[in-house]
């Protein structure tokens, strides 16, 4: 179902959780208060197959902006920052062309509010005009650690969901109405933690709840390295996921001030608005609290990588769409959709999902698949095989249409062998025509414990990626 195409140049809105699970949305988790998310998607079109580029925030974000895999744009585990002895303020996109340094040179005002994690946060990435940054990536969400106006480090008043809304907001006002605008709304929710760390009024919703709809499974034997980690959800859930979901219902109050804003100008009829997360999340399924980086081997299992995504196009689809769509195909949307032609990127894989988003598919063609990749472990999938290979450790296989929830490893069983043989094929001709020179991580030991350093300072892993505990 479609309505009518607005006339002149398109607005943008990204709303980006952050470790939000594509069960985590109101209408498959009955428990969960989100109603104008729900009332978002009566107006726009879930895309169900959105497949993040890794299962862990940074190298995710990276691939959305770029339109290039970790294995190109070389960040591959999530970014330690000045929280490291041994950082620098480094700005790991630098020289690689992002949806918001595109659509500047196009005239548009570029605004982020939230959490960047993709480098040095302190001063507005190129393509920003205006920027509202968290120092980190995570952390508490009272008085948490934030950049100033004038770029000294402080900690934000009240509650951060909020003022990650307020400031967004605040440029929308403000903004020049006569230039069109890009907006990324970066919330830190539903990361934890989640315990005392949310508004009453949100919490108060879940009181009485023991979420029936998530399962309670025996841990995985893949989390036994991070035993520490999450330890407390596993022994009572309930608590953390009440946190989880009142971390939810706060963003879902800040998606209601921005469509009303929007409204309020008259732009809601011109502005494309996109909802998802940057990597998916476990609160208990499949055995895991966590995502790509919730266990060793490090997973990719499609609570970790396939997320929530609701994209709304003036007078575009709305409904489901099954169409496999890998997130770093975002950037050359935009740039489509925008008008805009982005500059040739030889290490881009972005394909743009405009005429979908449009309501106006073309034929599809014959083989259509997504990838992932975290370290030593990269994944292919055409929808219904699931292949997961890695340099060292265990391969995987999944047949989606018999198993769905990926119970049972069909890797080297006879039956499957053909389609492992031709995924393993198909995943290794892919890479070997997109990775760039001295950004692969494949060979190297990323443990989901951070990176520290770019990869171009030719430090070893040891410098580079933060080993811990990892085996």
């Amino acid at each position: 179902m479609t309505g009518r195409t607005p006339a002149g140049p398109l607005n943008f809105v990204v709303v980006l959780t952050d470790d939000q699970g594509r069960w985590a949305m109101p209408h498959r988790m009955p428990e969960l208060h989100m109603p104008h998310l729900a009332r978002l998607q009566e107006d726009a079109v879930e895309l169900d197959q959105f497949y993040c580029a890794s299962p862990v925030c940074s190298p995710a974000r990276a691939s959305l902006m770029t339109g290039r895999m970790p294995s190109a744009h070389g960040v591959h585990d999530w970014l330690v920052g000045e929280r490291h002895p041994d950082a620098e303020p480094d700005h790991y996109l630098n020289g690689q062309p992002t949806t918001p340094e595109v659509l500047a040179d196009a005239g548009y005002a570029c605004m982020m509010s939230g959490k960047w994690h993709v480098g040095h946060s302190q001063w507005p990435a190129p393509g920003f005009t205006d920027w509202y940054a968290h120092r980190y990536g995570g952390g508490p969400y009272y008085d948490a650690p934030v950049w100033s106006p004038d770029g000294t480090p402080t900690a934000q008043e009240g509650y951060l969901t909020h003022a990650i809304t307020d400031n967004a907001v605040r440029f929308l006002r403000e903004r020049d109405r006569d230039r069109p605008f890009y907006l990324q709304v970066n919330y830190t929710a539903p990361h934890d933690p989640w315990i005392d760390s949310h508004p009453a009024r949100y919490l108060d919703r879940y009181a009485d709840c023991d979420f029936p709809s998530v399962p309670r499974e025996p841990r995985h034997p893949w989390t036994n390295p991070r035993r520490r980690a999450f330890q407390a959800a596993f022994d009572d859930p309930v608590p953390h996921l009440a946190g989880y979901c009142a971390s939810l219902t706060a963003v879902d109050d800040g998606l209601a001030d921005l469509r009303a804003e929007l409204e309020a100008q008259g732009v809601w009829e011109s502005t494309v608005l996109l909802f998802t997360a940057d990597n998916g999340f476990s609160c208990g399924h499949h055995g895991l609290w966590g995502k790509g980086n919730g266990t060793f081997p490090l997973n990719f299992w499609d609570n970790s990588v396939r997320v929530p995504a609701v994209a709304r196009v003036p007078g575009g689809m709305r409904g489901v769409s099954d169409r496999l769509i890998s997130a770093a195909s975002w950037h050359a949307t935009v740039c489509e959709l925008a008008g805009v032609r982005a500059p040739d990127d030889q290490w881009g894989v972005s394909e743009s999902f405009a005429d979908l988003l449009r309501g106006r598919p073309a034929p599809r063609p014959e083989t259509v698949v997504v990838l992932a990749e975290y370290g030593q472990g990269r994944m292919i999938t055409d929808g219904r095989w699931k292949l997961v290979v890695r340099s060292e450790g265990p391969g995987e296989l999944y047949d989606h249409t018999d198993d769905p929830d990926e119970r049972t490893n069909l890797f080297d069983t006879p039956t499957a062998r053909g389609t492992q043989q031709d995924l393993t094929a198909a995943l290794h001709d892919w890479f070997a025509h997109h990775e760039r020179a001295g950004m692969s991580a494949y060979h190297h030991r990323v443990t989901g414990h951070g990176q520290v350093h770019p990869l171009s300072r030719g430090r070893d892993d040891e410098a580079t990626y933060v080993q811990d505990d990892a085996p």
